[in-house]
């Protein structure tokens, strides 16, 4: 385990301590991949964690004179699958981050943190690659761009160098005649690693064409991920569709070169030649969607997020240095706590062990089930998946402080009528989730509900009452509206 935790404030801070440590020190925003590692014996290298999330302005997504997008290091998943800027102008890495994981993995987790990772699986790589994408790097001896294609040497290695940090991500914004989608194969609904995923990106001959079945292809780009070390380019496949038109034909034999082009992998999660099939699949319908003009007819138009408002980050006056013994200052359901330094403990077990706040559960302890979900900073996350020192100068709640004046909050109170409640170990999760859900959207649908708790598993599968306690609390949240 770590016996260092940094809160900074500047990006110099941060390249300090990384020039100082070396690769015995990571940089953490989300650390919902690392923490993990770390956890499970993976990285027994690491000594220190610098956490960024307090650093200001590290979190815009921005459209530059260029027609250049970009991304800040802490930009989250769920950011990007809700801004109005990428979701019109960079629609596949839109798909992409929405498809990451469940709300509360998608409110910590980074797309920067995605592509360091260097999972070959990671849904965002796919996508960027595909967009052209290309990240800074900085350190204390200089600043250097790298093209994303130059960025991976295998699975998990990139060319980062230990004490640089990556700042920014760059690429075009797409243009009137391009267009693009992503489509990921899992193996359930939510919370899946990728078994295929695949990025298309067309550039057509009209600057607008009104029919995509006859508009000509100048150039195609078709990148595929979890198959091979890295994510990879269909070469054959994006050559053939140069000068063709989408037609069945060609779509059918797009399919089919991207299929010989991936040579995938096995693994436990799909055979060889189930993935061979699957990209030629997922190729094939990513072309007809893009012909009919309906990769976007399924993406929502308001995501549900959890996220709160806009302006619940909580900053630090200064950094702030975390070793064993140093106590953890936090507010918890509006009462302020000052915490045994347990540094190497995540947020659940101070909650837990050392608040004595006991409804928020341990299930998984890997970000699973979501039986541990609190709100960090009005955010909801799975508190498994966050450093115990990140609590420092945080605003947490946790299902403790949900009831008012002796009351139950209406979602509670919904889960007793409705007889939502079965073993009750996953109560807490549910409850949380749905709590925000009711913050974010008076009036959810039924679709807004399911979407919200795809972080969230009962294993006594009481899903239908689940759903319509949140659905009556919902109502009653409405009715009191109305008389109020």
């Amino acid at each position: 385990m770590w016996q260092h935790y940094h809160n900074v404030t500047t990006i110099d801070e941060a390249l300090q301590i990384l020039a100082k440590y070396g690769a015995r020190t990571r940089i953490v925003a989300g650390a919902t991949d690392l923490l993990l590692e770390i956890e499970r014996g993976v990285r027994k290298d690491i000594s220190g964690l610098v956490d960024i999330t307090r650093i200001p302005g590290l979190d815009e997504i921005c459209l530059d004179e260029d027609s250049q997008i970009h991304l800040g290091p802490l930009v989250t998943h769920n950011q990007c699958a809700s801004s109005k800027l990428v979701v019109e102008y960079a629609f596949p890495l839109a798909q992409a981050a929405w498809e990451v994981g469940a709300p509360q993995i998608r409110n910590r987790g980074t797309v920067a943190g995605n592509l360091i990772t260097a999972s070959p699986a990671n849904d965002t790589i796919t996508p960027l690659m595909a967009l052209g994408a290309s990240i800074k790097l900085v350190s204390l001896h200089g600043e250097r761009t790298v093209p994303l294609s130059e960025f991976y040497t295998g699975v998990r290695k990139t060319v980062m160098q230990p004490e640089e940090m990556l700042i920014d991500i760059e690429f075009s914004a797409l243009r009137p005649n391009q267009r693009g989608a992503f489509i990921k194969l899992g193996l359930r609904r939510a919370q899946a690693i990728s078994v295929v995923n695949v990025a298309v990106l067309l550039t057509f001959e009209d600057l607008a064409p009104e029919n995509f079945a006859t508009a000509r292809i100048l150039q195609a780009v078709i990148t595929l991920g979890s198959v091979a070390p890295t994510v990879i380019h269909a070469r054959s496949a994006e050559t053939f569709l140069q000068g063709q038109i989408l037609s069945d034909e060609s779509i059918r034999e797009a399919g089919e070169l991207a299929c010989k082009d991936a040579n995938p992998i096995d693994d436990v999660r799909s055979s060889l030649a189930y993935r061979s099939e699957m990209v030629r699949v997922c190729v094939k319908r990513l072309l007809q969607d893009i012909r009919s003009q309906g990769e976007r007819a399924n993406y929502p138009s308001n995501p549900v997020l959890l996220a709160g408002s806009d302006n619940n980050s909580q900053g630090l006056d200064s950094s702030l240095l975390h070793v064993q013994g140093t106590p953890i200052e936090t507010t918890i359901n509006g009462k302020s706590y000052k915490l045994p330094g347990n540094i190497h403990k995540t947020l659940l077990r101070i909650l837990r062990e050392d608040a004595g706040l006991i409804g928020t559960k341990e299930g998984c302890a890997e970000g699973e089930c979501g039986a541990c979900t609190v709100f960090l900073d009005g955010a909801a996350v799975m508190s498994c998946l966050v450093p115990a020192a990140r609590a420092h100068g945080a605003q947490i709640v946790t299902v403790e402080g949900l009831a008012e004046n002796g009351e139950l909050h209406p979602v509670q109170q919904a889960f007793i009528n409705e007889g939502a409640v079965q073993c009750g170990y996953c109560t807490p999760g549910f409850i949380m989730s749905a709590v925000k859900l009711l913050e974010e959207r008076r009036s959810p649908s039924r679709m807004d509900i399911q979407q919200a708790i795809t972080g969230n598993l009962c294993r006594c599968t009481g899903y239908y009452k689940i759903v319509q306690a949140i659905e009556s609390a919902s109502q009653r949240e409405v009715e009191d509206g109305v008389h109020s």
